[in-house]
């Protein structure tokens, strides 16, 4: 039975293999499915998530309808924290297709998915430069692990929470790790030991072009044009990660030199200096010493030497950030890495351009870890960007197991740049993945005594009990463990993979997407229908006041300016004030959480209660003359 299957599955990737036509058509298809189960499906069903998303969406929309593409907006105070890029897609967005919640996250989820893309076409190339070298082919390799990379590369929770996600991260791990893709493209593609094609007529030809030509290669050149883009999404982030990147790995591997005379990097320079610099120098000019200090000051210089907004976190943090983020294929990551063996420099400084791929997913996904873990200021989306790395490092990882052939090999020594897998190291890293899938599995059964309370959701841990996510949660991961584990012992080593994969897609389905809604439904749509209210009772020129909390999403969906105040007393005071100034009208909205609300000692003919929704109240305060005529609430 067991090779039926295995006969099936090669036969039906050499027939793919043999039509060109067909292996698009098929590897199209495969993309535009996983692409949508992780990146499309209900993208915008669920409203805007507080407490960052809003004030992007914010944000681009006072561009959308200012027409001020230079200075972003947020409340009416400018909001430096992200260069324009985001907003500028966001704004696009809103003229196409209105301004709404697929609008504010169709940024992140096509810069996820043009990603995906491009990791798949690379490794689907780098596995078809190997078979070109070792005069075989192997379709079923080829195939079976481009769309296994890609599919990590997907679903995984890290990305997936960031491409569903109106803000900048997906949109700067898009441009920072498609650039270096198209390093690497173009690194092993250019001539000397890396194109295998070159020598005679028509390559020779054009190697001769590309060799004195001023302009750098395809690849190279978009290179650098996405790198532009990633300034332009995150800052000098953007070129300090990539730069490093490919700075450390050319080293490595003796090219350092050579490849930046190929890369034409002054060429390049001017490149990204035209595309990014301009934005920034009209932001300043408008803005002055107050853009320098928020975005180069605070949001950059400290947020890598201090500790911003409370975001502090253990040496180990990301450790488990991409154990947990990159579940469950990160178990497999040690065993990935250690199949490299980067640490013999002879050995890959000889290899083939192209047969360095593994060894520059490496240097990836360790220079991005390393930078981060430097910093002091730690968040989970920092490590967004060496995901694809992981995804590739994994993939080929598995692509040992994929070796079935139509065409027997002629050498008679593999060329390939690392040696097969240990049997042994992947049955001990198979016993690891069915640990962990228990223990995650016992966790998710028990999560109720694990997470904390939310102050936006009344009654938090009997509604999840009651939703029965959590059981079926349970049952998905420990049935992966069991299936696991029984492939391990009849040593189905390759459908290993595909069953973390399974277990995942069954897991994004039946529980994160129904969680999504769950917590829209209980945490988010609440302040909606305030804002609703809102909207039908302010009274021209009436302030609103949010008391107790900062939720951006009010300010989106009421497409007010609000005041926001975080204490009570501060409250009373402040109507005090507005109070004696004889505004008009003589009243003001107040939202508050019904704890902050109680705490200001109203009396019952001292407000007005416009709607209670959630675990908030919305009132309006009339101001009132005291008999001296001094205006007061009182």
């Amino acid at each position: 039975m067991k090779l039926s299957v295995n006969r099936t599955v090669d036969q039906w990737f050499n027939k793919i293999g043999k039509n060109p036509a067909l292996g698009l058509t098929v590897s199209i298809l495969w993309l535009i499915v996983i692409g949508w189960i992780a990146f499309g499906w209900n993208l915008g069903n669920i409203g805007l998530i507080d407490e960052t998303e809003p004030l992007f969406a914010e944000a681009s929309r006072q561009m959308f309808l200012t027409g001020d593409w230079i200075t972003p907006f947020f409340n009416g105070e400018t909001r430096f924290d992200k260069p324009a890029l985001i907003y500028w897609c966001q704004a696009i967005a809103y003229h196409i297709i209105g301004v709404n919640e697929w609008a504010v996250r169709l940024p992140s989820a096509i810069a996820a998915f043009g990603l995906v893309c491009l990791a798949f076409y690379t490794v689907h190339w780098y596995l078809g430069k190997q078979d070109e070298l070792e005069q075989v082919s192997r379709p079923t390799r080829r195939y079976s692990t481009s769309f296994m990379a890609a599919a990590l590369m997907a679903l995984n929770g890290e990305t997936i929470i960031w491409a569903r996600i109106g803000v900048s991260d997906m949109l700067l791990t898009g441009c920072m790790a498609s650039a270096l893709l198209c390093f690497f493209l173009g690194y092993a593609g250019k001539g000397g030991t890396g194109d295998l094609g070159l020598g005679t007529g028509e390559n020779f030809s054009q190697s001769r072009s590309e060799a004195t030509s001023l302009f750098p290669n395809k690849w190279y050149l978009a290179f650098y044009v996405l790198i532009a883009g990633a300034i332009l999404t995150k800052g000098p982030v953007g070129i300090v990660l990539p730069g490093l990147i490919v700075v450390a790995f050319l080293l490595y591997v003796g090219k350092f030199l050579e490849v930046l005379r190929e890369m034409r990097v002054l060429v390049g320079i001017l490149i990204i200096i035209g595309l990014s610099v301009p934005w920034y120098a009209l932001v300043i000019w408008r803005n002055g010493w107050n853009f320098i200090n928020a975005f180069f000051g605070y949001h950059n210089l400290e947020r890598f030497t201090e500790v911003v907004n409370g975001h502090s976190a253990p040496w180990y943090f990301y450790f488990l950030v991409v154990l947990l983020g990159f579940a469950p294929y990160s178990v497999y990551l040690p065993a990935s890495i250690v199949r490299l063996k980067f640490w013999q420099r002879s050995h890959w400084s000889s290899q083939e351009r192209f047969q360095q791929f593994g060894l520059f997913a490496w240097f990836w996904f360790a220079g991005i870890f390393s930078f981060f873990s430097i910093a002091v200021t730690k968040l989970p989306s920092y490590v967004l960007p060496l995901m694809p790395a992981a995804a590739i490092l994994v993939a080929l990882l598995w692509s040992d197991l994929f070796q079935y052939t139509d065409t027997r090999q002629t050498n008679s020594v593999s060329s390939s740049p690392t040696p097969p897998i240990s049997t042994s190291f992947l049955r001990v890293s198979g016993w690891v993945n069915v640990i962990f899938l228990s223990v995650l599995s016992t966790a998710l059964f028990n999560i109720t005594q694990i997470l904390g309370s939310d102050p936006a959701i009344t009654n938090f841990h009997e509604l999840i009990k009651q939703s029965g996510l959590p059981v079926i949660a349970g049952v998905i991961w420990l049935v992966c463990a069991v299936v696991v584990a029984g492939l391990l012992l009849s040593r189905r080593w390759k459908y290993i993979i595909s069953i973390n994969l399974l277990g995942f897609v069954a897991f994004l389905i039946f529980v994160l997407t129904p969680a999504s809604f769950f917590i829209d439904r209980e945490r988010q749509l609440p302040l909606r229908e305030l804002s609703a209210v809102i909207l039908e009772a302010k009274q021209p020129n009436e302030e609103l006041i949010m008391l107790g909390f900062k939720k951006p999403s009010v300010v989106f969906y009421s497409n007010i300016r609000i005041n926001y105040l975080r204490f009570p007393q501060e409250a009373t005071e402040h109507i005090q004030n507005q109070a004696a100034k004889g505004l008009q009208p003589p009243s003001l909205l107040l939202l508050a959480e019904q704890k902050k609300f109680l705490q200001m000692d109203l009396q019952p003919d001292d407000y007005k209660s416009l709607s209670t929704k959630g675990a908030y109240n919305l009132v309006r305060i009339p101001f009132k003359k005291k008999k001296n005529e001094k205006i007061d609430i009182s």
